[in-house]
């Protein structure tokens, strides 16, 4: 019998979670999910049929925490005692090939290119500042923020990183720096320093590169597969997520699909993108996903309620966004708790701000060291566009009752009794989220608050902060829900929760609580959003972490 070779295609892209709109599907056709690539994996490494790996690297950049989801997975199946094989054209031909060959260095064997190099450069932290441009075009940006790490609104009230920014930039930097040493280190037995002095002398020939100890073999694709064939005989290959989304092909597999006996059910609730007050939304037709506390709530609310539910997962891979909706989610996550069943937050490439609000109060909160997380803080504001759109023959003129009937107008500057008054909402809001997460992670209000003022952390300093609890990805979160449930971890079914079918969608619903109505296929951005989304501002909300941070 042919044995399979299992292909991780990784230059096409990987998803977080699966497209929320019907043209961003279209568009995003045929990719892969970053869970089904580590199913694919996890069920590999347990199927005689399948006899080795095989990776092309290269594409879109991947976070770290979702490099590092894939390489705890590689890690997982190599121990089967299955060869695992990276290959790549290069690492970069003009550098940011640090994260992709931190990838690398979970498989066996690493393969370049003779043509190709390691741009395996060193990490660095870039924030991007446009008041200049504002003062040029007359925006008013007029921000406030609670506290000074809370950067995101320095993008358009700074021309450069304050001390505070500059402070929290440098962190990020080096503790991503410092895991990315530690597993090449490890996977390629060199010393850490030696490590660090191969990056500082990149970008590096291929041949340089297997010199240095960091490549096993020169070649191209054609010398990949025929070296594999020599050495596992005649295989066919197959993606991986194709792999694990084929119907059952053996006895065991059929019976593992059966809904009778009936399995325990793990639950998993996705928080993906901006968090907002409604339903969940695909953001207009072309964008990326919303989080709504409506459907959340609905979703924590039904899985409540199912007596086959035995504990929940709860995957957040957001920034963040509205304080309200943020509260309400956080309200229903207690809720749920309550009932008995173990909730476990899982995080993502990011879950910060809001996104670490609806977090915070799980039993264990899990996090990949290269997760973005915290952010404790809360910002609030408008840019003045009056004098911009002048400037091109727009004006607007309102007639309005009540003194703040136009604060938040981008037409006009706070006055300074506006001020006042934004300035108490952003302390009452701040300090209810301060207090809010001292509660949940069992600290003094004066020890998170010491964590708190808007600063971002890896998820690696969160932990050492006791801000999550334990690091690893979505199957480490999904093992401790099963441990905590008592539950055999190969023997329960998996509901992903909110999921409705486009059909269930497009029916009206028989009442708030019919979760399968509780989503817009699409939200058409008015002109406000429209306006914020072209500036970087965040129109989901004030529990925002700062959007234009680049890691890598």
């Amino acid at each position: 019998m042919t044995g399979i070779l299992l292909e991780l295609d990784l230059t096409r892209g990987v998803l977080e979670t699966p497209p929320a709109s019907p043209l961003a599907a279209f568009r995003a056709r045929h990719l892969p999910t970053l869970r089904e690539l580590v199913s694919s994996l996890r069920k590999g490494l347990k199927d005689d049929a399948v006899v080795g790996l095989v990776a092309h690297l290269g594409g879109p950049a991947m976070s770290l925490a979702q490099v590092q989801d894939l390489r705890e997975a590689v890690a997982d199946f190599r121990a089967s005692g299955k060869p695992a094989v990276a290959w790549t054209e290069s690492f970069g031909e003009v550098g940011a090939g640090t994260v992709p060959y931190y990838l690398a260095t979970a498989f066996d064997e690493i393969w370049v290119q003779p043509s190709g190099e390691l741009g395996v450069t060193g990490v660095s932290v870039q924030a991007t500042f446009v008041r200049g441009a504002l003062d040029k075009v007359g925006v008013i940006p007029q921000f406030g923020k609670r506290r000074e790490y809370k950067t995101a609104v320095d993008t358009f009230t700074e021309k450069e990183m304050t001390p505070p920014a500059r402070e929290m930039a440098t962190r990020l930097a080096e503790s991503a720096y410092e895991q990315i040493v530690e597993g090449i280190a490890v996977r390629r037995r060199l010393d850490p320093a030696k490590v660090r002095e191969r990056i500082d002398s990149a970008p590096l020939s291929s041949e340089a590169g297997r010199e240095a100890g960091l490549v096993d073999q020169l070649g191209y694709r054609s010398d990949v597969y025929d070296a594999l064939r020599k050495s596992l005989g005649e295989t066919t290959a197959l993606l991986a997520e194709r792999y694990v989304r084929r119907g059952p092909r053996t006895v065991r597999e059929v019976r593992d699909r059966l809904p009778w006996p009936q399995k325990p059910v793990v639950a998993v609730i996705r928080i993906s993108g901006g968090i907002m007050v409604g339903r969940n939304s695909g953001g207009g037709p072309l964008g990326g996903p919303r989080s709504g506390s409506d459907t959340i709530g609905a979703a924590l609310r039904a899985v409540a309620d199912d007596e086959k539910v035995k504990a929940v997962v709860l995957r957040v891979d957001s920034p963040g966004g509205s304080y309200v909706a943020s509260d309400a989610i956080r309200h229903e996550v207690l809720r749920l708790r309550a009932s008995g069943r173990p909730v476990i937050a899982s995080m993502g490439s990011v879950a910060a701000s809001g996104g670490y609000f609806v977090a915070m109060p799980a039993d264990v909160v899990v996090a990949q060291p290269g997760t973005i997380t915290g952010s404790i803080g809360v910002l609030s504001g408008k840019p003045v566009v009056r004098d911009a759109l002048g400037r091109i023959g727009i004006s607007q003129q309102a007639v309005s009752q009540g003194q703040n009937a136009r604060m938040y107008s981008a037409q006009e500057e706070f006055s300074p009794e506006q001020w006042a008054r934004l300035e108490e909402t952003l302390d009452r809001i701040y300090a209810d989220f301060v207090a809010k997460a001292a509660q949940d992670r069992g600290m003094p209000e004066a020890e998170l608050e010491r964590l708190a003022r808007g600063r971002v952390w890896t998820g690696a300093d969160a932990h050492a902060h006791h801000l999550v609890d334990e690091l690893g990805g979505f199957e480490h979160a999904l093992q401790v829900a099963c441990r905590r449930a008592g539950l055999d971890r190969d023997h329960i079914a998996i509901a992903i929760a909110p999921h409705r079918s486009l059909l269930a969608r497009l029916r009206p619903p028989q009442s708030t609580e019919d979760l399968a109505a509780t989503a817009k296929l699409w939200t058409p951005d008015g002109l406000a959003t429209s306006i914020y989304t072209a500036l970087g501002l965040p129109p989901t909300g004030v529990l925002t972490m700062p959007l234009n941070w680049h890691l890598g």
